[in-house]
């Protein structure tokens, strides 16, 4: 089955624009389509229906994706990547209309490597801006700091365990990140690792 995802900002918006081209493409596919709209920020990744969506493709029930623009998906490349990303894993197509973008060709996975390059030099950017910032407090005499010196979060096999167990229940990668404490990007590396295993 197709997942079609369409997201306004707000209420005073409307899907208008991206229904007619999307429509026409269901119309050309040779399979039952299913639509996931949401109201929300594209900044955010957590969105109810774009949950429902994941869930059903967690579940193998969507195995193809599509949406009008990218930036209907989310707003910043890393954003983007993580959920192709997952998508990737999960051996699920995607299409986005107006870029002409689809994970099935040489040129959507070229795209997708750029993509990846962007949301490296956002990171990197956003690295930096944090390490100025802690310097700017260090030189103010200003404690920095969360934990005690020496103690991290560790990714232990219970909570490895935990991470699989709740993301074939089909919860959301935001929320499975916030109950074991781990970054999302561990998150995706431990299902990554695993479901190839099981492939």
């Amino acid at each position: 089955m197709i997942g079609i995802y369409l997201r306004v900002s707000s209420n005073s918006q409307d899907v208008k624009s991206q229904e007619p081209e999307l429509s026409a493409w269901a119309r050309s596919q040779d399979a039952e389509v299913e639509w996931y709209r949401d109201v929300a920020s594209g900044s955010s990744m957590d969105r109810p229906d774009l949950d429902r969506l994941l869930s059903d493709v967690r579940s193998g029930k969507v195995n193809r994706v599509c949406v009008w623009r990218l930036d209907r998906l989310g707003r910043t490349a890393k954003g983007l990547m993580t959920l192709l990303d997952e998508l990737n894993v999960m051996r699920v197509g995607f299409v986005s209309l107006r870029e002409g973008f689809d994970l099935s060709t040489p040129a959507g996975r070229l795209m997708a490597g750029v993509l990846s390059s962007v949301a490296a030099y956002e990171s990197e950017v956003r690295r930096e801006r944090q390490m100025a910032g802690i310097a700017r407090a260090k030189s103010d005499g200003k404690r920095w700091g969360g934990r005690k010196p020496g103690t991290r979060i560790r990714l232990t096999e219970e909570k490895e365990l935990e991470i699989l167990r709740m993301y074939r229940a089909g919860e959301s990668i935001s929320h499975i990140s916030k109950v074991v404490s781990l970054a999302r990007l561990t998150i995706y590396r431990v299902l990554a690792r695993n479901l190839e295993h099981a492939a």
